[in-house]
Order: C-alpha cells, then sequence, then structure tokens
C-alpha cells in the first residue's frame, strides 16, 4: 500500500530546512504592495519611475530601466547595443546560462573566458590572452560581460582599459552584486562600463519576486532600453519619424519586447531597497563568521580582492578532496540529506548539453571546470541565525573530519 502523503510531516521537514538563500519580507514591503493594490495603477504606472530612481540614486548613475527578469535586462542591454548577426560576445563560463544566452537572442556567436581561481570571477590575465589571439585571427568580441560572481567586483578597470584597446563594449552581469562597491563606488555606478545589470530574484540581495534592470549614464542607450522593454513603442514626438496624429498617437520604431516591470513589483523593490544596506551588512556579518568557524577544516574559503566589498550574494566553498576521504558529490548528497539546503553555483556553460553543439568541450576552460568539482554554495541569507549557522558548520565537522 503506498504511503499517504502527510501535510504535516512536510511542514515539519520544511521548517527544519536550511535553504542556502531566502528572501526577507516585512510588513513595511507588504504595506507597500497593498498600497499599489489599492491605487489606480497596478501595471505600468508611478512606483516603477520611484523604484528606477531610488536604485538610479543608491548607484550614483544617470538612468535605470525596470524589466520582468535579469534575463530580460542582458536581452535588451544586448540590442541596445547593437549586438546582432555575424558579432561575438564573450562571458564568464561560471555564471547562469543567461549570461550567455543574450548573446544567442541577438544572433551573435557566443565564447568564454576561464575565470580566476581566487576569485572565481573572469580571469584578467586570460582576457588579455585570448584577445590578443582574437584580434589575430579578426575575430574579437563586439561585447563582454563580466560577472560579478557571489557579490564581488571583477576587475573593472583593467577591463576598461582593454575594451578601450580592443574596442568593444562592456555590460556588467550584476545580478549577484547590489549593494557592494567596487574601487569605494557602488556596483552599478557604471564607472567603467556602458551597462549594468541587476536581477531581484527571491534569493538575491532584494527582491521583487521577478524583477530586473539596466543602468546606464548614457542617454541614447536609455532611450533604446525603455522602448526595446515595450515592444519597441514610443510617445515621444521627438523621436517620432511622421506627425502625431493625436494625444492617442505612437509609433513602433523597432522589434521590442513585453519586458515591463509591475508597479506592485516596483513597489515591492523600493520598500526592500531601503534596507539594502542592512541586508548586505548581516551578510557581511556572516561570510566573516564562516571564516572564522571554517578556517580549519580541509575547505578553500572564498578571497576578497582588496578592491571589492562584496554584497555577499553567496557563500562559496572549495572541498580539498585530497585531504578528505569522500568525493564532492558525497559531501554534497549527506549535506543535503541533513535538511542544509546547498547548492553549486554554477555548471559551465560551456559543458551544457546545448552548448556543446557549438563545439565547446571539457577541457576547454580548465579552471572553472576544476572549481566546478570542488564547489559547494552553503547558506547565507539576511535571517539566517548564529544558531542555525553553528548547526551548519557543526554537520560541516562531522562529515568532513
Amino acid at each position: 500500500m503506498a504511503k499517504r502523503f502527510s501535510i504535516t510531516r512536510y511542514a515539519k521537514a520544511m521548517s527544519d530546512y536550511i535553504p542556502y538563500g531566502r528572501q526577507d519580507i516585512n510588513q513595511e514591503d507588504i504595506d507597500a504592495v497593498i498600497e499599489v493594490l489599492r491605487s489606480d495603477w497596478i501595471t505600468q504606472g508611478p512606483a516603477i519611475d520611484r523604484f528606477e530612481q531610488a536604485v538610479a540614486n543608491y548607484c550614483g548613475v544617470k538612468y535605470a530601466v525596470a524589466v520582468s527578469s535579469a534575463t530580460a535586462a542582458l536581452h535588451i542591454a544586448c540590442l541596445a547595443a547593437d549586438l546582432g548577426q555575424g558579432d561575438i560576445l564573450w562571458t564568464s563560463p561560471n555564471t547562469f546560462v543567461a549570461s550567455a544566452n543574450c548573446g544567442l537572442y541577438c544572433g551573435a556567436k557566443v565564447d568564454f573566458v576561464d575565470i580566476n581561481p581566487n576569485t572565481y570571477n573572469l580571469s584578467v590575465n586570460e582576457l588579455e590572452s585570448k584577445l590578443a589571439e582574437a584580434e589575430k585571427q579578426g575575430c574579437l568580441p563586439k561585447i563582454l560581460i563580466p560577472v560579478h560572481f557571489a557579490g564581488q567586483s571583477c576587475e573593472m578597470e583593467q577591463i576598461a582599459t582593454l575594451s578601450q584597446r580592443y574596442g568593444f563594449k562592456i555590460i556588467e552581469d550584476a545580478s549577484h552584486a547590489i549593494g557592494g562597491s567596487y574601487q569605494r563606488k557602488s556596483i552599478g555606478s557604471c564607472q567603467f562600463s556602458d551597462m549594468a545589470v541587476f536581477s531581484f530574484h527571491p534569493v538575491k540581495i532584494i527582491t521583487t519576486a521577478e524583477g530586473g534592470m539596466v543602468l546606464t549614464n548614457y542617454e541614447e542607450l536609455y532611450q533604446r532600453l525603455i522602448r526595446l522593454r515595450s515592444h519597441g513603442i514610443t510617445r515621444n514626438p521627438d523621436l517620432m519619424q511622421g506627425e502625431s496624429h493625436g494625444s492617442w498617437y505612437y509609433e513602433q520604431l523597432e522589434l521590442g519586447f513585453n519586458y515591463r516591470m509591475t508597479d506592485i513589483q516596483a513597489a515591492l523593490g523600493a520598500s526592500q531597497l531601503q534596507r539594502l544596506d542592512e541586508f548586505v551588512e548581516r551578510r557581511r556579518f556572516f561570510a566573516n563568521r564562516y571564516n572564522q568557524l571554517l578556517q580549519n577544516l580541509p575547505l578553500m574559503l572564498p578571497w576578497q580582492h582588496p578592491d571589492s566589498e562584496s554584497s555577499w550574494h553567496l557563500y562559496v566553498i572549495r572541498l580539498k578532496l585530497d585531504k578528505i576521504n569522500k568525493t564532492h558529490r558525497q559531501v554534497f548528497e549527506e549535506l543535503r540529506s541533513t535538511g542544509i539546503g546547498v547548492n553549486l553555483h554554477y555548471i559551465p556553460v560551456h559543458i551544457q548539453p546545448y552548448y556543446q553543439k557549438f563545439g565547446f568541450k571539457l577541457g576547454y576552460f580548465p579552471q572553472v571546470e576544476k572549481y566546478y568539482q570542488e564547489a559547494i554554495s552553503i547558506p547565507l541569507y539576511y535571517s539566517l541565525a548564529e544558531e542555525t549557522q553553528n548547526k551548519v558548520v557543526t554537520l560541516f565537522q562531522e562529515i568532513l573530519l
């Protein structure tokens, strides 16, 4: 006879489960959403403008464009930068597939730059070598998407210097990194890039449930971004190709998309943004505490570049497998079986079956492949309790020692 599903048992199991990340919603967030639901605007209204302006002000950037997801943000950022058929986009293989897929959406070819084994970000040394070879072959990238993995910025000043030499545009994938800084300026300021992208997925630093944003200091890019997120349509008479027929009139100037964020989401995001510094401070506290509690275990702990202040979206350890009598998978599954919701960020994009169709193979990017064989993301989020964190550390000790 089949076992009957027990809601009580399931609820108990979930109450004991420790996720690797989760959102934190308070009463102010709920009230902000309710206020919008009771207003005349629940889709495209004033809450979006307020959220965009608040993020722009926080980051010290001129323009911000809210959209339905970070994937949508990456897509229209590439389109705004005129990426198209015959062009090439480079990014890190240590990322979610969206950082590469956005190039394919535009008809471009995609390639990767191996990671720095210390930061797990795109390696500047590898980038410089690959650019020199690409210049000889006549196949330089039009766009580079450096990914600020786990909340730590890439070495953007060096990347920007290379962009000036080789002529590519830079779109920062800062999906992990709102609230972080680079050279004492907020990530998202676009000091060393054309555009930057944030994600507001629930496990990120702040959330709009689903949502994303593109930031830029260039008005021309901003105008294209706001058209592209809404079907390529404008109501601005200054941009129209013909005379207006009346106050109802609009023109579609290019092929755009329905990538709009709603006022409901924007209200939640603006409310969350007010606690961003608090969220990041708490994450840094737990990251520092992990550094102390895990230092004597056979693990490689996250290394931080002196130019960067991470927002700590993720805390990733690497197993020193030569000092452990277990495989990477065994350690991962044992942690999961105890209710610790560990995860792995990321499966290198180039080994995904879809990308292997383009000729990518194991062995192409050895640093990220080695990282993948050792990495585990462990619980880190705002509402994590010290007692809960102690439990995670204790279980690591039991499994590894």
